[in-house]
């Protein structure tokens, strides 16, 4: 067992990430980026260290609040709905080992997405990786040309050279999308569709979820 006190609060976690911290698991379908509209499993692991002023799950940095959840029950829920699609999100997933759960996943058969900062090393296996780079603590340099998808959240006007800071380091096949911050779309929306049509090679995300007034 590893005491993990990166996540907000002591946790006793097993390297193998036989067991995880869990804070909620559910059926619905993808709000944001390039899978939006999708039947998907949410896999939502406690646990968060980014810190991101307007995140709106702060409820899921601190890991000690999280029921630990075998990694084979997480499996067995998630193999009983239609949608043969995971998205393993946070908090910030990637504090823990995710081999075992991808592994267990794709036996049976079930592709498997990751929504993660990068700010930890990349474990497990991936069927999509959507990127989200933040400020407050910065992307592993390993990561960024991994990246199916990068999505950066525009909360003002110098997100845009951070986007590109971070559009130059990914794989010619990324997508590349604008996400406008909740509290502040109606705001900072205007700024994103001008810059997407003067730089084309970027798609505007919109949390779609919220619209929908689903999880």
């Amino acid at each position: 067992m590893a005491s993990d006190m990166r996540s907000g609060g002591k946790v006793q976690v097993p390297e193998d990430g036989t067991l995880l911290p869990l804070m909620e698991a559910f059926y619905t379908i993808q709000g944001e980026g390039y899978n939006t509209g999708k039947a998907a499993y949410f896999i939502r692991l406690g646990g968060c260290d980014v810190g991101c002023h307007w995140c709106d799950v702060k409820e899921s940095w601190n890991a000690e609040l999280h029921p630990l959840t075998a990694a084979d029950s997480i499996v067995e829920q998630a193999a009983a709905h239609p949608a043969r699609t995971v998205v393993v999100t946070g908090g910030e997933p990637l504090i823990y080992n995710l081999d075992y759960l991808c592994a267990r996943l794709k036996e049976n058969g079930i592709r498997t997405f990751i929504e993660t900062s990068g700010a930890y090393p990349l474990s497990g296996s991936w069927d999509w990786i959507c990127l989200s780079p933040k400020k407050f603590r910065k992307p592993l340099p390993a990561i960024l040309p991994l990246a199916d998808e990068l999505k950066v959240i525009v909360f003002n006007k110098s997100d845009f050279a951070w986007a590109e800071e971070h559009a130059a380091l990914v794989s010619s096949h990324c997508k590349r999308y604008l996400q406008p911050e909740w509290s502040r779309s109606e705001e900072i929306t205007p700024s994103i569709i001008e810059y997407v049509k003067a730089n084309p090679k970027w798609e505007i995300s919109l949390q779609t979820h919220k619209f929908l007034r689903i999880p």
